[in-house]
């Protein structure tokens, strides 16, 4: 249950043979950290920091045993083990501020549902997206997510200003984080195929989507040019 304390989004699976499935995730306010985190004692041994870890993960294997990423994952390869990825189902969720609802592909549903897992698990990668999480926006256009996020990186930069600092105007170090999810991207992709060679049960189709989003998230002058459409009466 959400206090003033708490930051809660449901989402409700309901399939056309009357089965559903539902998950809650529950963020500290101020933070924005992950609260309902699977327990120690349930983390396979994959989830290992030593055995999942990016390339340029800050993470230290002798301080963090498991990757905090990792450990999001088996719940939702578990739940949605046999079911087809591309299956259309009914995807209600409910956030602090509205429920939506959306006919869509399974697939799509977990993609936005794990967007909150991941950035909220402790990543130090995607941890850098949190700012996003305030303003969760489920099923988001390529357009939305660019939006928001230029939006929210520079309305950033302008209090930095305001505050006698030194405001990263061109976007220099959004485009550092960028490169470094598509980093992460590739090896975890890399690291879930594995996984499903060896284990026949879990369907990775269910999750790639959602690293395969941010390949797409590219900045440069012919987006900006595309964007600057949208706010062209600001110009």
């Amino acid at each position: 249950m959400e206090d003033i304390h708490t930051r809660v989004f449901k989402y409700f699976f309901k399939f056309d043979d009357g089965s559903n499935k539902s998950f809650e995730i529950v963020l500290n306010y101020k933070d924005l950290t992950l609260l309902n985190a699977p327990v120690k004692k349930e983390h396979p041994d994959w989830t290992r920091l030593e055995n999942f870890k990016c390339p340029h993960c800050p993470l230290d294997p002798a301080v963090n045993e498991y990757c905090p990423l990792a450990i999001t994952l088996p719940p939702v390869l578990e739940s949605f083990g046999t079911v087809n990825s591309f299956e259309e189902c009914d995807v209600v969720v409910s956030t602090p501020d509205r429920t939506i609802t959306k006919r869509t592909s399974v697939q799509a549903g977990v993609s936005a549902m794990l967007g909150i897992f991941m950035v909220s698990s402790g990543c130090p990668v995607l941890g850098r997206l949190k700012p996003m999480l305030y303003f969760h926006l489920p099923f988001a256009t390529l357009d939305e997510t660019q939006i928001r996020a230029f939006s929210l990186y520079l309305l950033a930069q302008y209090l930095k200003f305001k505050k006698g600092k030194s405001p990263d105007w061109d976007m220099e170090f959004l485009h550092e984080i960028y490169d470094d999810i598509r980093i992460l991207n590739q090896n975890v992709s890399k690291k879930i195929v594995n996984l499903e060679q060896k284990d026949t049960s879990i369907n990775s189709l269910i999750i790639l989507n959602n690293f395969a989003d941010y390949v797409t998230f590219t900045i440069d002058e012919k987006m900006l040019e595309e964007i600057e459409f949208y706010v062209r009466e600001f110009l």
